[in-house]
């Protein structure tokens, strides 16, 4: 498996590197430069691997960015002594928090490092590298760039674009770009992605041959149909999402049976992965909260003890009442609870068998209390002696979302009555009756609710919700914006503009050409 534990450490040093003063400019002989480094066919893989590492830090995957992506939605709320853990999701976070600053700065350092690896690679002859070789180097690197970038754009709305390294200090206070520039960069580096990449790394030649969780073409063709979706670009998004069933990638993703297995740490890059961070709770003593890795670094996964159970873990963020009680509107065909339900929330139901929580009885005290179980690793055996215990890979694109969204694109473009099935795989994968004999023949706005409805239940605390409520709108909608203040009380302090993360005010105070945006109020 593709973990990424044993990095080439230097390599992510010398990718920190940047120019100084003359008079300051000494140079270490045990330390390599970047003028010195990209000679050899092990430092072009290793300068992407360290690319692949930036996604396990604090501000990207470990814990900031998820939670604060999540705790936006409906479907879970802040509910820690950390009172800026509270702030994010009732959309008041002050532009100084340091989340906001933390989620800025790693998501700049994936851009940072792709940067020199397309730059650098680029620039190596055949003599050092097969073309081969080179284009699925530089692949990667563009599929991360883009990726840092899309959520960059989600969180922030605006930054700047940056698509070299820094060749001098005139280039260190970027200015913001528009959407559009920043967008189309998006599309850009995820279409160059995708011509470059293989469908998987079987039969590749190279050190990378036979891993598992690198950026593959359709990795990247999935990514790019969810922004031109969320740009409601459906012509262009219906072209990708088709892809995955009647041209390329035709067959090569599927559900798996068994929803949970899609969160936990065991049959992680699943048939049902398109992308997913990897992580592991062995290895050093030092956690990989952020910066450059030392040789006791540690590369676990932090939500399991945010989001983890009170008295097992801080329990950072809980679950909405209304996400529990939305999984109870539809019975299974043999009439049970919808098996996402317990995958996602941990809740003390005896008639269910839900009696147990963390391999002992669930504490009398809270047993009205529901927590999140999906990413904690609860019922995995796992101690929560000390909090670096998480190695669960965050999925970051499943198939079900290609299905989704697919089926959300057809309905967009007038054909509705196409999208049932693509719906319906996700909903027998859960077991729930046929939505055509249900529900038949919907009017695409009734549509639009029902696939509102199914994407809540499939993705619940997985990212996607604050997403998915922006891009289509409803807070800006009088109708949907009480409806969602009735989900979470969160919405009660949202005023417009705050959908989005503030940039960080030592950013702003630091570059001069750098612009506010609507959060910054």
């Amino acid at each position: 498996m593709f973990k990424m534990k044993k990095i080439a450490y230097y390599v992510v040093a010398m990718l920190f590197l940047s120019s100084c003063d003359d008079e300051l400019d000494i140079t270490n002989p045990n330390q390599e430069t970047t003028a010195t480094y990209w000679t050899t066919e092990a430092q072009a893989f290793a300068g992407v691997t360290a690319v692949y590492n930036a996604l396990t830090t604090d501000g990207t995957y470990q814990r900031t960015f998820p939670s604060f992506t999540d705790s936006r939605g409906d479907d879970m709320y802040g509910d820690s002594p950390a009172v800026y853990l509270e702030l994010g999701g009732q959309f008041t976070l002050p532009t100084n928090a340091g989340e906001t600053q933390w989620i800025w700065r790693d998501h700049y350092m994936v851009i940072f490092r792709a940067n020199q690896v397309i730059q650098n690679v680029g620039n190596l002859g055949t003599d050092v590298l097969s073309e081969e070789a080179k284009q699925r180097i530089i692949g990667q690197a563009y599929f991360l760039r883009g990726l840092a970038y899309y959520n960059l754009a989600i969180t922030y709305k605006q930054v700047p674009v940056i698509t070299t390294p820094p060749a001098d200090q005139n280039d260190y206070y970027p200015a913001t770009a528009t959407e559009e520039v920043l967008w189309n960069q998006v599309f850009s580096d995820l279409r160059d992605a995708e011509q470059r990449l293989p469908i998987n790394y079987d039969a590749v030649v190279g050190p990378d041959r036979g891993q598992k969780g690198r950026a593959t073409k359709g990795a990247a063709a999935g990514l790019l149909g969810k922004a031109y979706l969320y740009r409601k670009m459906y012509t262009e998004a219906e072209a990708q999402f088709a892809k995955f069933f009647t041209g390329p990638l035709q067959g090569v993703y599927s559900l798996v049976p068994n929803y949970r297995d899609n969160f936990t740490s065991t049959n992680e890059n699943n048939a049902e992965s398109l992308f997913e961070v990897q992580f592991s709770a062995t290895g050093g003593s030092v956690g990989n909260w952020t910066g450059e890795p030392t040789a006791n670094w540690r590369q676990f996964n932090a939500l399991p003890v945010a989001y983890g159970m009170q008295g097992k873990a801080w329990s950072d963020f809980q679950p909405t009442q209304w996400i529990f009680n939305e999984y109870r509107q539809e019975r299974t065909v043999d009439n049970q609870v919808d098996p996402r339900l317990p995958a996602t929330i941990l809740y003390y139901n005896q008639a269910e068998g839900n009696t147990t929580a963390y391999g002992v009885a669930w504490p009398d005290n809270i047993r009205e209390q529901i927590y999140i179980r999906k990413y904690t690793m609860e019922g995995q055996g796992v101690p929560f002696e000390t909090p670096e215990t998480g190695g669960n890979n965050y999925r970051v694109l499943r198939f079900a979302d290609i299905l989704l969204m697919y089926a959300e694109t057809l309905n967009e473009l007038n054909r509705t009555a196409e999208a049932y099935p693509y719906i319906q795989q996700v909903r027998s994968r859960a077991k729930l009756p046929d939505l055509a004999t249900v529900k038949p023949n919907l009017s695409k706005e009734q549509m639009r609710d029902q696939i509102a409805h199914e994407r809540a239940l499939e993705f619940a605390i997985e990212g996607q919700r604050i997403q998915d409520i922006i891009r289509w709108g409803w807070l800006y909608d009088p109708a949907k914006l009480a409806m969602l203040k009735e989900h979470d009380d969160d919405f009660n302090t949202w005023t417009p503009g705050n959908e989005y993360l503030p940039i960080p005010q030592s950013e702003l105070d630091n570059n001069a050409n750098l612009l506010p945006n609507s959060a910054n109020k």
